[in-house]
Formats: structure tokens, C-alpha cells, sequence
């Protein structure tokens, strides 16, 4: 999934530059950036932001997951987009979180709510 802001961004980029090869090249620049290079570059940007928790791509991929359901994503489009097969795997997600979990109210708390509401005040 790939931001339409983040789209634009790369298309300015690239028009400005006209890189030959890769978006993202390696030290060889006729070779895609390695996994280890793009860790590397994960923990430095973690570094730079003063974040003192443990992060790894993972972290990322976690995060995005979380708040997807935060924003009362369906768990199902989120394993299609996380490429999960299995949504048990989705699923694991749905322990973190915790801010959609507080939100969900009681069903009896919802009808205390609408009786409350249909109350005539006075």
C-alpha cells in the first residue's frame, strides 16, 4: 500500500534526479538496496528520533497492522493487505490493540445509553 503523498513525493524526486537503475540501489548501484542496509537504515532512523524501544522493520509492519485496526480497518482487508493466508496470523495483531479494545462498548451499556437519551429531561 503505498501512500498517495509518498507517491507524489517519489515522482518530484525522480523527475528532479532521473536516477538510472534502482529507486533504491545498493552499494552497487546495479544492485537493489540488501535487507541488512535497509535494517541498518531502520535502526538509524530509530536513532535519530530518540527512540529508545527495541525497532526492526518488523516494528514497522507491527505498527501499520495496529493502526489499521485503530482506525476500525476490517481484520480480514488488513490480512489481505499484510499478505497474511492464514487470519489467525492477522489476528495476533488484534492483541495490541488495546485503544479499539477500550472503545468497544457493552451491549447493555448501549441500551442504558439510548434509554438515557430517550428520556424526556426535566
Amino acid at each position: 500500500m503505498l501512500s498517495p503523498s509518498l507517491l507524489n513525493l517519489l515522482r518530484a524526486w525522480w523527475k528532479a534526479e532521473r536516477p538510472q537503475g534502482w529507486l533504491f540501489p545498493g552499494r552497487d548501484p546495479a544492485q537493489p538496496m540488501t535487507t541488512r542496509q535497509l535494517n541498518r537504515a531502520c535502526h538509524a532512523a530509530a536513532q535519530m528520533a530518540e527512540i529508545h524501544k527495541r525497532v526492526s522493520l518488523h516494528t514497522l509492519r507491527h505498527s501499520f497492522a495496529t493502526h489499521l485496526l485503530e482506525q476500525n480497518i476490517d481484520v480480514r482487508v488488513i490480512q489481505v493487505l499484510l499478505g497474511h493466508a492464514k487470519l489467525d496470523t492477522t489476528a495476533l495483531y488484534t492483541r495490541v490493540a488495546t485503544k479499539t479494545i477500550s472503545e468497544v462498548m457493552s451491549p447493555l451499556e448501549h441500551i442504558a445509553l439510548k434509554l438515557k437519551q430517550a428520556r424526556p429531561s426535566g
